[in-house]
């Protein structure tokens, strides 16, 4: 079952507020990342503050670092190597990423800690929606049940991923983040073995795709609502 309380050891130990960014249109995947390595190494040297940082990618594959190659089907897109945790995921329009850069020295220098706090996080901005988001043991993200899909071949319930998390940590610093499915073409993501997701009982989801017909807007204020409890206090900027 889901997390209901969030864990307040993500709660900073100090007041500053952490900024929080939302971009439109389409950033391009390696500026995305060049200012994220360049906001990290200010926020490690206590040059600039925390940052959390909404936006939208053109559609593109990212290879996390434990991408395989044979995971990688029909790259009708293109596939950039990422130095965050996981394996391939499908970045497009329709889908809020969030980059996440927070010093979990002034918070927990818990990894684990941290991606738990991070579903906790995404699952109560999909309550907000009326979608039940679930964390599973071995299966980092954040799943959505679906008792209208086949279950599998042994019996077990379908359930599709809704939200991918892939991070990476520098000096304590993280970044990189979450990607919730509001509105994506689905059909993008055939082009990869999606977090290795090879099951037929496994698949992908959107809030859309479960008649949680929000818009981005609305999706964008539900993560920063759900956030502040957990993380802490935001400024707009």
């Amino acid at each position: 079952m889901p997390q209901q309380n969030p864990p307040s050891s993500m709660l900073s130990r100090e007041i500053a507020a952490i900024e929080w960014r939302v971009s439109e249109g389409l950033i391009p995947y390696v500026d995305a990342v060049a200012y994220m390595e360049a906001r990290v190494a200010a926020i490690a040297a206590g040059a600039a503050p925390e940052l959390v940082w909404l936006l939208e990618h053109p559609p593109l594959y990212t290879a996390g670092t434990s991408a395989r190659a044979g995971d990688l089907l029909e790259p009708r897109f293109p596939v950039h190597k990422s130095g965050r945790g996981g394996q391939y995921t499908y970045h497009g329009p329709g889908q809020r990423i969030a980059y996440v850069m927070l010093d979990l020295n002034r918070r927990n220098p818990d990894l684990r800690a941290f991606v738990c706090a991070l579903e906790t996080w995404i699952i109560a901005s999909l309550r907000t929606f009326g979608v039940t988001g679930e964390r599973r043991s071995g299966r980092i993200g954040v799943w959505a049940a679906r008792p209208d899909k086949p279950s599998g071949t042994g019996g077990e319930a379908a359930e599709d991923k809704i939200a991918a998390i892939g991070i990476r940590v520098r000096r304590w610093v993280t970044f990189h983040g979450v990607a919730l499915n509001v509105s994506p073409d689905l059909s993008h993501f055939r082009g990869i073995v999606p977090c290795g997701i090879s099951t037929p009982h496994l698949g992908i989801t959107s809030l859309h795709d479960l008649d949680a017909l929000a818009n981005m807007g609305e999706v964008d204020a539900a993560l920063r609502a759900t956030f502040e409890p957990i993380f802490g206090k935001t400024a707009l900027v």
